[in-house]
């Protein structure tokens, strides 16, 4: 029996050690090149446009630019699993830790701003237009970091390197001290904001469902169609990324879970699930969008076309 669970493990290990790499470097490649198109286009777009820039484009710059700061997270705990050991010291694995919290958080808080500013654009637009809400959209994007720091900021309290046969970064508390912790960053990081996705987009659903009854605007049946299908592919994404890491993280509270080769590999499964947010938001919150699309193929176009321009061209300065 000790044979065979010793196998198991090793096998654990190997699959491990060759495994994680290869998805979290397809997670970090995939990442960047679609946060880096979302930055490119969604700039782009400004210089282009001679007024203000639209509220929901900046609140995808800061989902893009929080997200990018996640990644930057990924190489330290890959390469934390792939040696088996904390190689980075003391100071790295509270910043790394704080910086994972913060950036997850104010990703998650800038995904229910959007939700508000997508319904009050829909539902009020007269009253957004008469309040320049989009105005007051960067005031928004900053203050969203002070609750996700404040959030993150007992990870460089609990947060602590210890050695024993190998080293670890890990949270140093007591199971009462992890248990108000972890419920505090479910409320807050994953339960509040799903509600308010869930509540703005609904409202949308009913608004519109409502003007079409009342013959108002008979052409808005297929716009409903479309929020119904999206809200609800946004919600199902949204909770199927970030619950499983909570349900982990409680798992280990208490220590009831033992440690096992396929309680590990769920764990990892939960954590790639988290990591790929920087990869999902990217398409569901820019390449589903028509404008945005379009904008992808002009990018596309000029920069296709500028190497054929130059290499055709004889003229001489």
């Amino acid at each position: 029996m000790s044979k065979k669970l010793n196998s198991l493990y090793g096998i654990y290990d190997a699959l491990i050690k060759i495994l994680v790499p290869i998805l979290d470097g397809l997670i970090l490649v995939t990442g960047v090149v679609g946060q880096t198109l979302v930055i490119t286009i969604l700039t782009g777009r400004r210089r282009k446009e001679s007024q203000p820039p639209h509220g929901t484009d900046t609140l995808l710059l800061a989902l893009s630019a929080a997200d990018l700061l996640l990644l930057l997270c990924l190489p330290f705990h890959t390469s934390a699993i792939t040696l088996g050991f904390w190689p980075f010291g003391s100071f790295l694995c509270k910043a790394i830790s704080f910086l994972g919290v913060a950036c997850s958080a104010t990703s998650v808080f800038t995904l229910a701003a959007l939700a508000v500013t997508r319904y009050l654009t829909v539902v009020h637009p007269t009253w957004t237009f008469r309040s320049r809400v989009h105005r007051r959209i960067k005031l928004t994007v900053a203050l969203l970091w002070i609750p996700a720091a404040a959030l993150a900021a007992p990870q460089f309290a609990i947060r602590t390197v210890t050695a024993s046969s190998s080293t670890y970064c890990f949270a140093f508390l007591s199971d009462f001290s992890q248990l108000v912790y972890s419920i505090a960053l479910f409320l807050f990081g994953f339960a509040l904001p799903l509600g308010i996705i869930v509540l703005m987009y609904a409202k949308i659903y009913c608004f519109l469902r409502h003007a079409r009854l009342l013959g108002n605007a008979p052409h808005l049946e297929r716009y409903q169609s479309q929020v119904t299908h999206t809200s609800a592919l946004l919600v199902v994404v949204f909770t199927l990324l970030w619950l499983p890491s909570y349900t982990i993280m409680f798992s280990f509270i208490g220590g009831t879970i033992t440690s096992s080769p396929v309680y590990n590999i769920i764990v990892i499964l939960a954590r790639l699930l988290a990591s790929s947010v920087a990869v999902v938001n990217p398409v569901l919150y820019g390449f589903m969008s028509k404008k945005f699309r379009r904008d992808l193929l002009e990018l596309g176009r000029e920069r296709w076309a500028w190497p054929k321009l130059t290499k055709h061209c004889n003229c001489t300065t």
